[in-house]
Protein backbone atom coordinates (compact mmCIF):
# COMPACT_ATOMS: atom_id res chain seq x y z
CA UNK A 1 0.00 0.00 0.00
CA UNK A 2 1.50 3.20 -1.21
CA UNK A 3 0.88 5.98 1.68
CA UNK A 4 1.99 10.05 1.83
CA UNK A 5 4.96 9.44 3.94
CA UNK A 6 7.24 7.28 1.53
CA UNK A 7 9.19 10.01 0.72
CA UNK A 8 10.42 10.17 4.19
CA UNK A 9 10.60 6.39 5.35
CA UNK A 10 9.75 3.89 2.95
CA UNK A 11 7.67 1.42 5.74
CA UNK A 12 8.17 -2.02 5.83
CA UNK A 13 5.32 -4.70 6.34
CA UNK A 14 2.91 -2.01 6.56
CA UNK A 15 0.06 -4.10 5.49
CA UNK A 16 0.81 -7.04 7.69
CA UNK A 17 1.32 -4.81 10.85
CA UNK A 18 -2.16 -3.32 9.76
CA UNK A 19 -4.12 -6.87 9.21
CA UNK A 20 -2.79 -8.17 12.64
CA UNK A 21 -3.84 -4.95 14.72
CA UNK A 22 -7.36 -5.11 13.78
CA UNK A 23 -8.27 -2.07 14.11
CA UNK A 24 -11.35 -0.69 15.22
CA UNK A 25 -13.09 3.27 14.88
CA UNK A 26 -12.60 4.68 18.21
CA UNK A 27 -10.33 2.46 19.41
CA UNK A 28 -6.99 3.66 21.18
CA UNK A 29 -3.56 1.87 19.44
CA UNK A 30 0.12 3.11 20.83
CA UNK A 31 2.75 4.09 17.98
CA UNK A 32 6.13 3.46 19.71
CA UNK A 33 8.00 4.58 16.74
CA UNK A 34 6.43 6.93 15.04
CA UNK A 35 9.33 7.41 11.95
CA UNK A 36 7.40 9.12 8.73
CA UNK A 37 4.00 8.36 10.33
CA UNK A 38 3.05 5.94 7.87
CA UNK A 39 1.16 3.34 10.06
CA UNK A 40 -0.08 5.45 12.25
CA UNK A 41 -2.07 7.10 9.02
CA UNK A 42 -3.08 3.79 8.34
CA UNK A 43 -4.54 3.27 11.92
CA UNK A 44 -5.82 6.55 11.62
CA UNK A 45 -7.31 6.01 7.96
CA UNK A 46 -8.70 2.82 9.75
CA UNK A 47 -10.95 5.10 12.14
CA UNK A 48 -8.06 4.68 15.12
CA UNK A 49 -7.82 7.04 17.85
CA UNK A 50 -3.80 7.36 18.24
CA UNK A 51 -0.76 8.41 20.70
CA UNK A 52 2.44 8.49 18.32
CA UNK A 53 5.70 9.04 20.04
CA UNK A 54 9.32 9.37 18.70
CA UNK A 55 12.71 10.43 19.72
CA UNK A 56 13.41 12.21 16.73
CA UNK A 57 11.85 16.19 16.64
CA UNK A 58 12.35 16.08 12.49
CA UNK A 59 9.84 13.15 12.78
CA UNK A 60 7.27 15.02 14.60
CA UNK A 61 7.59 17.94 12.34
CA UNK A 62 7.41 15.96 9.52
CA UNK A 63 4.27 13.99 10.59
CA UNK A 64 2.47 16.88 12.16
CA UNK A 65 2.65 19.17 9.31
CA UNK A 66 1.11 15.87 7.07
CA UNK A 67 -1.64 15.00 9.45
CA UNK A 68 -2.55 18.65 10.21
CA UNK A 69 -3.60 19.05 6.46
CA UNK A 70 -5.85 16.10 6.43
CA UNK A 71 -9.24 17.44 8.23
CA UNK A 72 -10.50 13.39 8.71
CA UNK A 73 -7.87 13.01 11.32
CA UNK A 74 -8.73 16.34 13.86
CA UNK A 75 -9.05 15.11 17.26
CA UNK A 76 -7.75 11.54 17.24
CA UNK A 77 -4.10 11.75 17.46
CA UNK A 78 -1.17 13.31 19.75
CA UNK A 79 2.65 13.35 18.70
CA UNK A 80 5.05 12.95 21.75
CA UNK A 81 8.33 13.69 21.73
CA UNK A 82 9.09 10.84 23.74
CA UNK A 83 11.16 7.04 24.19
CA UNK A 84 8.24 4.41 23.67
CA UNK A 85 10.25 2.77 26.94
CA UNK A 86 8.52 5.16 28.65
CA UNK A 87 4.92 4.42 27.31
CA UNK A 88 3.35 3.69 31.43
CA UNK A 89 4.73 7.07 31.93
CA UNK A 90 3.48 8.19 28.62
CA UNK A 91 -0.22 6.77 28.55
CA UNK A 92 -0.66 7.38 32.88
CA UNK A 93 0.51 11.20 32.28
CA UNK A 94 -2.90 11.25 29.86
CA UNK A 95 -5.33 9.38 31.84
CA UNK A 96 -5.38 6.36 29.33
CA UNK A 97 -5.48 3.11 31.71
CA UNK A 98 -5.90 1.15 28.48
CA UNK A 99 -5.30 0.72 24.62
CA UNK A 100 -6.50 -1.48 21.76
CA UNK A 101 -3.35 -2.39 19.86
CA UNK A 102 0.38 -1.00 19.91
CA UNK A 103 3.39 -1.02 17.31
CA UNK A 104 6.66 -0.86 17.67
CA UNK A 105 8.70 -0.65 14.58
CA UNK A 106 12.28 -0.77 15.67
CA UNK A 107 15.22 0.45 13.75
CA UNK A 108 15.86 3.53 11.97
CA UNK A 109 13.99 5.72 9.34
CA UNK A 110 15.12 5.61 5.90
CA UNK A 111 14.99 9.75 6.33
CA UNK A 112 18.10 9.09 9.05
CA UNK A 113 19.98 7.11 7.34
CA UNK A 114 19.64 8.78 3.27
CA UNK A 115 20.26 12.59 5.52
CA UNK A 116 24.22 12.73 5.34
CA UNK A 117 24.39 15.16 8.53
CA UNK A 118 22.36 12.96 11.17
CA UNK A 119 25.66 10.59 10.72
CA UNK A 120 24.06 6.97 10.30
CA UNK A 121 25.51 6.40 6.87
CA UNK A 122 28.61 4.77 5.97
CA UNK A 123 28.58 5.49 2.78
CA UNK A 124 27.56 8.93 2.62
CA UNK A 125 30.11 11.67 4.08
CA UNK A 126 28.64 13.85 7.08
CA UNK A 127 29.65 14.77 10.67
CA UNK A 128 29.44 11.43 13.01
CA UNK A 129 26.33 11.91 14.93
CA UNK A 130 23.92 9.47 14.90
CA UNK A 131 21.70 10.77 17.89
CA UNK A 132 18.01 9.85 17.14
CA UNK A 133 17.40 12.88 19.72
CA UNK A 134 18.98 15.48 18.97
CA UNK A 135 18.51 17.07 22.57
CA UNK A 136 20.60 14.08 24.20
CA UNK A 137 24.25 14.76 24.93
CA UNK A 138 26.18 11.44 23.56
CA UNK A 139 26.97 10.70 19.76
CA UNK A 140 28.64 8.76 17.69
CA UNK A 141 31.71 11.85 17.75
CA UNK A 142 32.08 10.94 21.63
CA UNK A 143 32.29 7.55 21.47
CA UNK A 144 34.61 7.16 18.95
CA UNK A 145 37.35 9.93 20.13
CA UNK A 146 36.46 8.96 23.63
CA UNK A 147 35.81 5.34 24.46
CA UNK A 148 39.00 2.80 25.27
CA UNK A 149 40.10 0.66 23.32
CA UNK A 150 38.42 -2.32 25.65
CA UNK A 151 35.19 -0.14 25.28
CA UNK A 152 34.97 0.11 21.33
CA UNK A 153 36.18 -3.61 21.50
CA UNK A 154 33.03 -4.75 23.51
CA UNK A 155 30.57 -2.94 21.65
CA UNK A 156 31.83 -3.45 17.80
CA UNK A 157 31.64 -7.45 19.03
CA UNK A 158 28.89 -7.04 21.20
CA UNK A 159 26.33 -5.16 19.56
CA UNK A 160 27.62 -4.98 16.03
CA UNK A 161 29.12 -8.72 16.03
CA UNK A 162 31.85 -7.45 14.64
CA UNK A 163 34.53 -10.44 14.84
CA UNK A 164 37.76 -7.82 13.67
CA UNK A 165 36.07 -5.93 16.72
CA UNK A 166 39.52 -5.49 18.84
CA UNK A 167 41.80 -4.63 15.39
CA UNK A 168 39.19 -2.04 14.31
CA UNK A 169 39.30 -0.38 18.47
CA UNK A 170 42.77 -0.28 18.01
CA UNK A 171 43.06 1.13 15.10
CA UNK A 172 40.44 3.82 15.95
CA UNK A 173 42.65 4.85 19.09
CA UNK A 174 45.68 4.60 17.23
CA UNK A 175 44.57 6.84 14.36
CA UNK A 176 42.69 9.66 17.16
CA UNK A 177 45.82 10.11 18.83
CA UNK A 178 46.67 12.43 15.42
CA UNK A 179 43.10 14.05 14.75
CA UNK A 180 39.86 13.38 16.01
CA UNK A 181 37.26 11.49 14.08
CA UNK A 182 34.63 13.59 12.97
CA UNK A 183 33.34 12.45 9.97
CA UNK A 184 31.35 9.03 8.60
CA UNK A 185 33.88 8.51 5.95
CA UNK A 186 37.22 9.19 8.11
CA UNK A 187 35.75 6.12 10.36
CA UNK A 188 34.26 3.97 7.29
CA UNK A 189 38.03 4.74 5.73
CA UNK A 190 39.25 2.97 8.84
CA UNK A 191 37.19 0.18 9.68
CA UNK A 192 37.73 -0.87 5.79
CA UNK A 193 41.33 -0.83 6.09
CA UNK A 194 41.22 -2.42 9.39
CA UNK A 195 39.65 -5.59 7.75
CA UNK A 196 39.77 -8.59 4.91
CA UNK A 197 36.88 -7.49 1.76
CA UNK A 198 34.12 -9.17 2.58
CA UNK A 199 31.69 -11.22 0.06
CA UNK A 200 28.59 -8.97 0.80
CA UNK A 201 27.78 -6.15 2.55
CA UNK A 202 29.96 -2.88 3.58
CA UNK A 203 32.83 -3.40 5.92
CA UNK A 204 31.65 -0.68 8.14
CA UNK A 205 28.70 -2.06 8.06
CA UNK A 206 28.83 -3.63 11.45
CA UNK A 207 30.45 -1.17 13.49
CA UNK A 208 27.79 1.82 12.28
CA UNK A 209 25.46 -0.57 13.66
CA UNK A 210 27.31 -0.87 16.90
CA UNK A 211 27.50 2.61 17.31
CA UNK A 212 24.21 3.68 16.94
CA UNK A 213 22.71 0.80 19.27
CA UNK A 214 25.17 2.19 21.37
CA UNK A 215 24.49 6.00 20.99
CA UNK A 216 20.82 5.39 21.08
CA UNK A 217 21.05 2.93 24.17
CA UNK A 218 18.14 0.69 21.93
CA UNK A 219 18.77 -2.46 23.42
CA UNK A 220 19.01 -1.94 27.33
CA UNK A 221 15.23 -2.14 28.44
CA UNK A 222 13.83 -3.29 25.26
CA UNK A 223 12.00 -6.22 27.10
CA UNK A 224 10.75 -4.28 29.73
CA UNK A 225 9.12 -1.82 27.56
CA UNK A 226 7.81 -4.99 25.93
CA UNK A 227 6.04 -6.19 29.29
CA UNK A 228 5.04 -2.64 29.64
CA UNK A 229 2.62 -1.97 26.53
CA UNK A 230 1.51 -5.43 27.23
CA UNK A 231 0.41 -4.36 30.41
CA UNK A 232 -1.26 -1.46 28.97
CA UNK A 233 -3.44 -3.92 26.33
CA UNK A 234 -6.89 -4.46 27.04
CA UNK A 235 -8.05 -8.17 26.37
CA UNK A 236 -7.88 -9.47 22.57
CA UNK A 237 -5.84 -6.79 21.82
CA UNK A 238 -2.63 -7.38 19.89
CA UNK A 239 0.98 -5.68 19.99
CA UNK A 240 3.05 -5.69 16.68
CA UNK A 241 7.26 -5.05 17.12
CA UNK A 242 9.27 -5.47 13.57
CA UNK A 243 12.97 -6.00 14.79
CA UNK A 244 15.65 -5.48 11.98
CA UNK A 245 18.85 -7.34 13.44
CA UNK A 246 19.13 -10.43 15.56
CA UNK A 247 20.10 -9.14 18.90
CA UNK A 248 16.71 -6.90 19.00
CA UNK A 249 14.63 -9.93 17.59
CA UNK A 250 15.99 -12.35 20.36
CA UNK A 251 15.01 -9.87 22.81
CA UNK A 252 11.64 -9.41 21.67
CA UNK A 253 11.41 -13.33 21.03
CA UNK A 254 12.15 -14.31 24.34
CA UNK A 255 10.24 -11.52 25.96
CA UNK A 256 7.03 -13.07 24.12
CA UNK A 257 7.54 -16.26 24.69
CA UNK A 258 7.91 -15.59 28.35
CA UNK A 259 4.90 -13.58 28.44
CA UNK A 260 2.73 -16.49 26.67
CA UNK A 261 3.95 -19.14 28.97
CA UNK A 262 2.23 -20.78 32.40
CA UNK A 263 5.46 -21.42 34.33
CA UNK A 264 8.96 -20.30 34.01
CA UNK A 265 10.44 -21.91 37.11
CA UNK A 266 13.24 -23.91 36.58
CA UNK A 267 12.45 -27.13 35.10
CA UNK A 268 14.50 -28.89 37.94
CA UNK A 269 11.68 -28.13 40.60
CA UNK A 270 9.38 -31.27 40.94
CA UNK A 271 6.49 -28.28 40.93
CA UNK A 272 5.93 -24.37 39.93
CA UNK A 273 6.55 -21.72 42.59
CA UNK A 274 6.66 -19.07 40.74
CA UNK A 275 3.30 -18.80 40.20
CA UNK A 276 3.68 -16.76 36.17
CA UNK A 277 0.60 -17.08 34.52
CA UNK A 278 0.54 -16.05 30.47
CA UNK A 279 -0.64 -12.87 29.55
CA UNK A 280 -0.30 -12.98 26.16
CA UNK A 281 -0.61 -15.67 23.02
CA UNK A 282 1.29 -15.83 19.96
CA UNK A 283 -0.39 -15.14 16.52
CA UNK A 284 1.40 -17.20 13.80
CA UNK A 285 4.82 -17.33 13.01
CA UNK A 286 7.20 -14.30 13.13
CA UNK A 287 6.16 -12.35 9.07
CA UNK A 288 9.20 -12.10 6.98
CA UNK A 289 8.72 -9.45 4.08
CA UNK A 290 7.79 -10.74 0.44
CA UNK A 291 9.80 -11.24 -2.20
CA UNK A 292 7.96 -8.47 -3.83
CA UNK A 293 8.65 -5.98 -1.16
CA UNK A 294 12.11 -6.81 -0.74
CA UNK A 295 12.81 -5.99 -4.64
CA UNK A 296 10.84 -2.16 -3.77
CA UNK A 297 13.05 -1.61 -0.40
CA UNK A 298 16.26 -3.85 0.04
CA UNK A 299 16.50 -2.38 3.19
CA UNK A 300 13.36 -4.58 4.50
CA UNK A 301 15.46 -8.02 4.01
CA UNK A 302 16.22 -7.90 7.68
CA UNK A 303 12.64 -7.24 8.82
CA UNK A 304 11.04 -9.70 11.01
CA UNK A 305 7.55 -8.97 12.44
CA UNK A 306 6.11 -10.99 15.75
CA UNK A 307 2.64 -10.55 17.01
CA UNK A 308 1.45 -11.63 20.39
CA UNK A 309 -2.23 -11.05 21.23
CA UNK A 310 -3.52 -10.33 25.38
CA UNK A 311 -5.44 -13.09 26.70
Amino acid sequence: MSVMGEEYHIPVLADECLSALKVKRGGIYFDGTLGGGNDSELILRAGGRLIAVDRDNEALDFVGARFASNPDFAGRYELVHDNFKNVAEILGGRSINDIDGALLDLGISSRQVDEPQRGFSYSKDGELDMRMDREQVLSAMQVVNEYSTEQLARIFFTYGEEKFARKIAANIVERRKKTPIETTMQLSDIIVASVPSRKSGHPAKKVFQALRIEVNNELSGLGEAVCDIVDKLKKGARLCVITFHSLEDRIVKQTFASLATDCICDKSLPVCVCGHRASVKLIGKAIRPSEKEQERNPRSKSATLRVAEKI
